[in-house]
């Protein structure tokens, strides 16, 4: 990687994207430190973090709601490229080569593959069950809305939709560090040819307009 000249390197995020994934990210951190401290008492020191309990409880729903505003708008601009299609289907099949790494036999794929789409819907439909219940929940403007029952379902949701919310995002930073070169692309911007050739080949085909877009 070092060897490729600064010129020869592909753009895969723009400046304002990469600050607003890292926004997400930081909100992410924050509203799971936080949510975990008003979980369980075994957590609660967590709160210290935020200023403490009362603190906690006031900042969670609107850390929440930033990072539900910033998540919607970098999933609107990535979202056409994200749509699952016929290339992706072989792919999500090979999913023991993929973790195997037998990149040979996998299919070619565009900026994103089968597995980065399917987290992408995934954590669509995870940030918008957080941000309904945690509406529901939300004391201070809401929770006076709606019946007790509700509410105490809305809770058991919440703390669902948030667990696989972290299990998500685990395999999301795992994969980032796993496949060499692509935290460069967050952090950077960019990726190299060799890169691009390797993991997303229709895509690199697309970039030096060698294919037809799909």
């Amino acid at each position: 990687m070092n060897n490729v000249k600064a010129s020869d390197m592909i753009l895969r995020y723009t400046t304002s994207q990469r600050i607003n994934h890292w926004i997400i990210a930081i909100t992410f951190i924050l509203l799971t430190i936080s949510g975990l401290a008003l979980f369980h008492p075994a957590f609660y020191w967590m709160s210290n973090l935020l200023g403490g309990g009362v603190w906690t409880r006031i900042l969670h729903p609107f850390i929440g709601v930033l990072m539900f505003v910033c998540f919607i708008v970098f999933a609107a601009r990535m979202f056409r490229n994200n749509l699952i299609s016929r290339r992706e289907r072989p792919w999500l099949r090979q999913v023991s080569d993929v973790l195997n790494k037998r990149d040979d036999k996998l299919p070619e794929q565009g900026r994103y593959n089968g597995g980065q789409k399917l987290l992408f819907f995934v954590l669509i439909i995870l940030v918008l069950g957080l941000l309904a219940t945690g509406i529901v929940m939300w004391r201070s403007y809401f929770s006076q809305l709606f019946p007790i029952g509700v509410i105490r379902l809305s809770s058991l949701l919440h703390a669902l939709f948030a667990f696989l919310m972290i299990c998500a995002i685990i395999v999301h930073v795992y994969s980032g560090f796993w496949v060499k070169g692509s935290m460069r692309a967050m952090t950077r911007g960019t990726v190299t040819p060799g890169w691009a050739w390797k993991h997303h080949r229709a895509w690199l085909r697309q970039m030096r307009g060698t294919a037809p877009h799909k």
